[in-house]
């Protein structure tokens, strides 16, 4: 601690200190103005960051088909039965469809009434050994789908369904406490699910343990009364537990075509089938009334999904223009904390403001993504300019303009010659539309940033912590050691001056006693 007195001489030490110092924090404060502009720059990059890598993701979910669909499909007749959704390629030919019946899913469940525990309805929190009887057996294993899970006797309903349902992804474990019914079912239409439990095997030469899946009985069935298990699908006799499987059901669905009477079987291993493409998802059977499927053409999801490209698009250029023509202030540097002190929070505000300013005027990186933005427009503008889309006036620098009616009636009258232009021509395979073009050009763009700011090429997260394997992450390294370095001077310096202060004073002190003494002589 350094000693800050003023003595006998009078003066203010810590003011006339404090005035030096000053002059020596110069330099101090034109590095920390410097690295608070370059903070603000990385910054206004990340912000853009954000924003291009959220276009980018709009980008992709545009490009895929059902974005752009121009089909829709109707179901009439029986509504709940049957549920249709068009593909781009649907066909215009109607369908009848007639749901016999519904395909399940291959399982097990527990049979002969209810769990009980002692008389009583079981419940979630009811555990293995309530419902055995706590007959002495202290543990049971459940061997499904090559996996094998182990329970305790003091394990409840409710955890041996939380296990199972974590320890085996192909499967899906529930206990209804109405019913009072375990159910172990796939995940999955069309699999079937096998009693391979895992089993160790060590080889007597070399003691390596080994794991393999065979066919072994589960103890867990018995407990929560699976004692009726499906044979295996081929026939063989093979109960669940001896080699068997527990197989899956087939739904059978008659379709019918408006060009031909005949009423064609599909015999469907899940709960949806695409036909003439159009993807049917079956609810319940029909029972007699048939559902009907009509499809015809409607541009209205593909309208939607164009203007929200042109409003993104827009905005996206917008904000990379106003960056690039925004007027700096040089005349406006931040502010130091002792200018702070004398200014209101309005005008701390208003000033940073400025400060902040044309950060990234005339940016390169952001000039040449600009450019390249308005190229791949203006080299399909032909094409867009027919489908309602067009160019602003030249102050606006790209922005694009939409007549609705124009887009509506080119969707209607001629689809794939209009999304061609925007997810390239099926029959080129080379040939990229203006959603991928884009999205290519823009992750050059964030591979710039990633370099230069140390972003990410992925995260839309305006807030992401910055990277400092980057050029402006190691101008910062730089910033931060040379204002510690200079910090540090300065407290030496402000040491070394009032130590100086110090020694004068004490010389004064003497000074002025060896006077006094003398004056007394002359008394």
């Amino acid at each position: 601690m350094n000693m800050r007195i003023n003595g006998f001489s009078g003066m203010d030490i810590d003011s006339m200190v404090k005035s030096m110092m000053t002059v020596k924090r110069v330099p101090l404060d034109k590095l920390n103005q410097q690295k608070q502009i370059l903070d603000w720059t990385r910054n206004s990059y990340r912000e853009l960051n954000s924003k291009i890598v959220q276009f980018n993701q709009k980008l992709a979910d545009m490009n895929m088909s059902k974005a752009t669909n121009t089909q829709k499909s109707t179901v009439s007749g029986n509504t709940t039965a049957v549920r249709a959704e068009a593909n781009a390629d649907a066909s215009a030919v109607g369908l009848t469809v007639e749901v016999e019946s519904l395909a399940k899913k291959s399982g097990i469940q527990s049979n002969s009434g209810l769990l009980t525990m002692g008389g009583d309805n079981a419940k979630s929190s009811t555990t293995l050994g309530e419902l055995s009887g706590n007959a002495g057996q202290n543990e049971f294993d459940l061997n499904i789908n090559g996996k094998t899970v182990q329970f305790l006797k003091g394990d409840s309903i409710s955890t041996v369904v939380a296990r199972i349902n974590s320890a085996i992804p192909t499967v899906t474990a529930t206990f209804d406490e109405v019913s009072g019914k375990f159910t172990i079912t796939s995940k999955e239409f069309g699999k079937t699910i096998t009693d391979l439990g895992e089993s160790k095997v060590i080889d007597p030469d070399t003691g390596e343990e080994t794991v393999v899946n065979e066919s072994k009985s589960s103890s867990l069935f018995s407990v929560l009364n699976f004692s009726d298990t499906t044979a295996d699908p081929l026939g063989n006799g093979k109960k669940f537990g001896e080699g068997g499987t527990l197989n899956f059901t087939k739904g059978k669905v008659y379709i019918t075509s408006a060009l031909d009477p005949t009423r064609k079987l599909f015999d469907t291993d899940s709960d949806t089938l695409t036909v003439n493409g159009v993807k049917l998802t079956f609810l319940e059977e029909t029972s007699g009334t048939p559902s009907k499927i009509t499809t015809q053409s409607d541009p209205s999801k593909a309208v939607e999904t164009i203007k929200s490209f042109v409003d993104t698009y827009n905005e996206l250029l917008g904000l990379m223009n106003s960056k690039l023509s925004e007027q700096k202030y040089r005349d406006y540097a931040p502010l130091t904390s002792e200018q702070k002190k004398d200014m209101t929070e309005d005008d701390i505000k208003n000033w940073e403001e400025r400060a902040k300013s044309g950060l990234l005027k005339n940016d390169t990186i952001l000039s040449s993504a600009v450019a390249s933005m308005r190229t791949l427009i203006t080299s399909n503008l032909k094409g867009l300019s027919e489908a309602g889309i067009t160019t602003g006036q030249y102050y606006e620098k790209g922005k694009l303009q939409i007549d609705e009616a124009k887009l509506n009636d080119a969707l209607s009258s001629n689809p794939d010659k209009v999304l061609s232009i925007f997810r390239g021509s099926s029959s080129d395979i080379d040939g990229k539309g203006i959603f991928s073009g884009l999205r290519t050009e823009l992750n050059s763009t964030l591979d710039l940033f990633v370099k230069k700011v140390g972003t990410s090429n992925r995260d839309a997260d305006a807030s992401m912590t910055l990277k400092t394997e980057s050029i402006m992450g190691e101008q910062l390294k730089n910033y931060n050691k040379r204002i510690s370095d200079l910090e540090r001077k300065m407290t030496a310096w402000e040491t070394r001056y009032y130590k100086q202060f110090a020694a004068m004073e004490k010389a004064m002190n003497q000074f002025q006693s060896q006077s006094s003494s003398l004056s007394s002589y002359f008394q």
